[in-house]
């Protein structure tokens, strides 16, 4: 039986996954419009900027759009895309209201929790899509570690 902690939990999980989608959204096309303007042969921190600055303030959905516009179009990729999107959205702005009541018995925590590995897989497959663009297999990664869990630690950050 899932507890109210486990809830939290999974939703945090599944949230995190949306804001690694949307970072690693935002380096793909950060790193294109700086390809395109020239910023890595030449430097321009006020060009540079701005266009940090414009990728910064896109939503989810805006970054999938401007995604489409810098490279051929992949069906299955723009499926996932579009369903990671929805999944978020239903997440971010309608989860506990479509849930209600459940929250408070067993069996509606259990189809709650169940609901949100859902959204969690659809955004982690989505997650994983975006990286093999880069060239990076985080499935093959995993499994050259001998991890069966993404690689996603980070380096400390020094204070």
């Amino acid at each position: 039986m899932a507890t109210r902690d486990d809830l939290y939990r999974k939703y945090g999980e599944a949230s995190e996954a949306a804001q690694l989608l949307e970072t690693e959204l935002g380096n793909l096309l950060l790193e294109h419009e700086c390809i395109d303007a020239g910023l890595f042969k030449y430097s321009d921190p006020d060009r540079a900027t701005a266009i940090y600055r414009r990728i910064n303030k896109q939503t989810l959905g805006q970054l999938i759009r401007s995604l489409g516009s810098i490279g051929e179009s992949n069906v299955e990729l723009d499926r996932q895309l579009d369903r990671a999107l929805a999944s978020r959205n239903r997440l971010t702005h309608a989860f506990f209201l479509q849930h209600n009541n459940r929250l408070n018995s067993d069996h509606g925590r259990d189809v709650m929790l169940r609901d949100l590995e859902a959204i969690h897989q659809q955004l982690l497959e989505a997650y994983k899509a975006v990286f093999l663009l880069s060239g990076v297999d985080l499935e093959r990664r995993a499994k050259e570690q001998g991890d069966s869990k993404l690689p996603t630690d980070h380096l400390p950050i020094p204070t």
